[in-house]
């Protein structure tokens, strides 16, 4: 007697893997009344902060050198073994990336990032 494998449905598969948004509330107010603006990211003020651990719904690859990448895996035992940091080396960079992206929207062409890739450009 052959066996058949239970497969999961498409719909299974392809589900999303983040809490849905709920839908806006209705409103007694004309169509064309005013609404407060809604405040993206980039528009609060403050320093960037880095997502931390959380789910991530996006992904980027980036390739880097053996010598990047050990300098990172290096710097993440440093971390747990200097400061009792026992952080991935996804978390690491993701730290990286918010520091860098807050000094670039603090110092715009003052800031590191703009000086570092003006001297690669060279």
């Amino acid at each position: 007697m052959p066996r058949r494998v239970s497969m999961p449905a498409a719909d299974d598969l392809f589900r999303p893997t983040a809490e849905q948004p709920t839908p806006p509330a209705v409103s007694d107010e004309p169509a064309g009344a005013a609404q407060a603006p809604v405040e993206t990211p980039a528009a609060t003020a403050g320093p960037r902060k880095p997502s931390g651990r959380v789910r991530h719904d996006e992904k980027m690859t980036v390739y880097v050198t053996s010598a990047e990448l050990l300098a990172i895996e290096q710097a993440r035992l440093r971390l747990r073994s200097e400061h009792g940091l026992a952080i991935d080396r996804g978390r690491l960079v993701r730290e990286a990336l918010g520091l860098v992206l807050g000094d670039f929207e603090e110092r715009g062409e003052a800031s590191d990032l703009v000086a570092r890739l003006t001297v690669d450009q060279e």
